[in-house]
């Protein structure tokens, strides 16, 4: 990150799921560097009472299952409490699975996309009513896997497939809205985070390779694309939820390195 915000956001009330790591919390940093004011939120808690890099004063992160409508009504009671409005909603919490569709469980099917798909769902749905009198900007992770099939994940690409007519769909519905709402969705290729570190094949290519860096240069080799860093996807984030983009909404922008053409 550059010793200057990419943008401002002094002001802003924002909420980021999925905070606690990866791309949400490279997103979180970069808003909080650029003066908003960040709910940082995740599924277990956060630890840390504000954002590294942060100009304004920030509030505690919160405990948020977004499969879950009571967890969401009690989060946005708590933003709408402390600041009468939300301008800034970026969702970026999800899974990844991985297994052939004829080895993958109905149990297995139902639990990522109550988390992918389910909890788009919800985060559109409640920042549309948080945003519904004041306006504002939505903004989704995707996953370049939702465009382009990625073998042996099939549960993961239909969810983040699901995920991106989701945002169409209800960026059309928020297209005439005076305030304006805009929704829009970030599609990454393969990004160094720890849902790609931490699944069961990379920790096989860690063992045989020696280490982390060495695994993905070995993805890479293999055709995967080159591996995007957290702030790489932070970038167009920033320039979605920017006024810069204020023209631009029910756009799925990947980020990618070129994987899906």
């Amino acid at each position: 990150m550059s010793g200057t915000p990419d943008a401002t956001f002094g002001g802003r009330i924002t909420i980021v799921t999925g905070a606690g790591s990866g791309i949400g919390a490279a997103v979180a940093r970069r808003l909080a560097f650029g003066g908003a004011t960040v709910y940082r939120t995740d599924i277990t808690p956060i630890e840390g009472s504000a954002t590294p890099g942060a100009t304004a004063t920030q509030a505690a992160p919160l405990v948020l299952d977004v499969r879950e409508e009571t967890a969401w009504d009690a989060v946005i009671e708590t933003v709408l409490g402390q600041h009468g409005r939300l301008d800034v909603l970026v969702h970026a919490a999800g899974i990844s699975a991985a297994s052939p569709i004829a080895d993958t469980p109905l149990t297995e099917w139902r639990r990522v996309l109550a988390v992918n798909l389910d909890g788009t769902f919800l985060a559109i749905r409640h920042g549309i009513r948080a945003m519904s009198e004041t306006g504002g900007a939505i903004v989704v992770i995707g996953s370049a896997a939702g465009i382009r099939p990625a073998g042996g994940a099939a549960a993961y690409s239909t969810s983040k497939a699901a995920a991106s007519m989701l945002v169409r769909a209800a960026a059309k519905e928020c297209q005439m809205r005076d305030p304006p709402i805009r929704i829009n969705i970030v599609s990454p290729g393969g990004v160094r985070t720890p849902m790609w570190t931490s699944m069961p094949f990379f920790q096989d290519l860690i063992r045989e390779h020696g280490s982390e860096e060495r695994a993905f240069e070995v993805l890479e080799a293999e055709g995967g694309g080159r591996f995007a860093d957290a702030d790489d996807v932070a970038n167009a984030v920033l320039y979605l939820l920017s006024d810069a983009a204020s023209h631009v909404t029910g756009v799925e922008l990947p980020v990618d390195h070129g994987y899906t053409l």
